[in-house]
């Protein structure tokens, strides 16, 4: 799994290092798979590229949401290969298409990671803090604790979370 926000430079060939950390975590494989997703580069290891294209498969064939996804997804795709510096060519079309120049912010995300120009991935940051900040979210972080028995306690239980600071506010 790849988490953790690093800063990094690509150089005047368009070759950016990967995180060390994030070279042992691909298990010595050579390559990637490299796409355009959202604002930034998303970067799988093969494993996980081949399970994507196998979700892929699975969904409606003829639906257009479909076909465009896959298409976009595809076509923007390309086989990178990590040289023995540990560094990753990103093809020159993916780099203009997200923004990229000089500077990059590499983010770990589960089963990726991910390359966001600093000036992106600011602003993504900031839109998601504000969302995450709107109390009409009914998201609570982090879980209350399972109870001996196995459920979920109720906000009237003693040690149910209900007062934990980051709980959502009882109204």
């Amino acid at each position: 799994m790849f988490k953790g926000t690093y800063r990094h430079r690509i150089d005047a060939k368009g070759r950016l290092p990967v995180p060390a950390v994030f070279r042992r975590a691909l298990d010595r494989d050579p390559a990637v798979v490299v796409t355009l997703l959202d604002q930034c580069l998303a970067v799988y290891p093969p494993a996980e590229w081949a399970r994507l294209e196998t979700q892929l498969h699975a969904l409606p064939t003829f639906s257009k949401q479909v076909k465009a996804l896959t298409r976009l997804l595809l076509s923007r795709a390309s086989d990178c290969e990590i040289d023995v510096q540990g560094r990753i060519l990103l093809p020159p079309a993916l780099r203009e298409a997200s923004g990229l120049g000089r500077d990059a912010i590499v983010v770990g995300v589960l089963n990726r990671f991910e390359i966001w120009s600093p000036e992106s991935w600011d602003s993504f940051v900031r839109e998601s803090e504000r969302l995450l900040d709107d109390v009409s979210l009914d998201i609570q972080w982090p879980l209350a604790p399972a109870t001996p028995t196995g459920s979920a306690p109720t906000p009237s239980d003693p040690g149910s979370g209900g007062d934990h600071p980051q709980a959502k506010p009882k109204r």
